[in-house]
């Protein structure tokens, strides 16, 4: 299946949906309050069968932060990255997917843990690398005063 049909497919479905079809592989922009609906599409739609969460990650762009995901299709080979802004900068949350892809749940823990994005609905949000009282160390307005790191 090439992009074209990908983004048709998926923009019969999803309404804010924003291809970006000069990149390999396809990158497709949605609403943080569609997500979920996407990943479904994505991973439940006969055409599509993107069964395989490659990766998870997130950016503070100091004002908002993007959650970016990496999927596949182990049945059509195809990949796709899908990018979503949280504009709450100081309560950023998304929701879950980790009930969809068993991946998403130490990768959402690991975004948390690092960031401080809170998913909703996850069954283990919890510190995965990091004790209870640190800050996030990813951030931009991350500040440690006992080794004086300041980002």
């Amino acid at each position: 299946m090439d992009k074209e049909k990908i983004i048709q497919v998926i923009s019969g479905l999803v309404p804010v949906v924003v291809p970006d079809t000069s990149r390999d592989p396809l990158e497709i922009r949605t609403d943080a309050s569609d997500l979920r609906k996407l990943a479904e599409i994505l991973r439940d739609n006969d055409q599509l069968r993107f069964n395989y969460l490659i990766s998870l990650f997130g950016i503070d762009w100091q004002d908002h932060f993007t959650l970016v995901y990496h999927f596949e299709s182990t049945a059509t080979g195809q990949s796709l990255i899908v990018k979503t802004d949280i504009p709450d900068h100081d309560h950023p949350e998304a929701d879950t997917l980790s009930d969809l892809w068993k991946t998403a749940e130490y990768q959402e823990r690991e975004v948390y843990d690092l960031m401080g994005v809170t998913f909703r609905n996850h069954p283990d949000l919890r510190r995965l690398f990091l004790e209870e009282g640190w800050d996030f160390p990813l951030r931009k307005d991350y500040r440690d005063e006992i080794n004086f790191i300041e980002r």
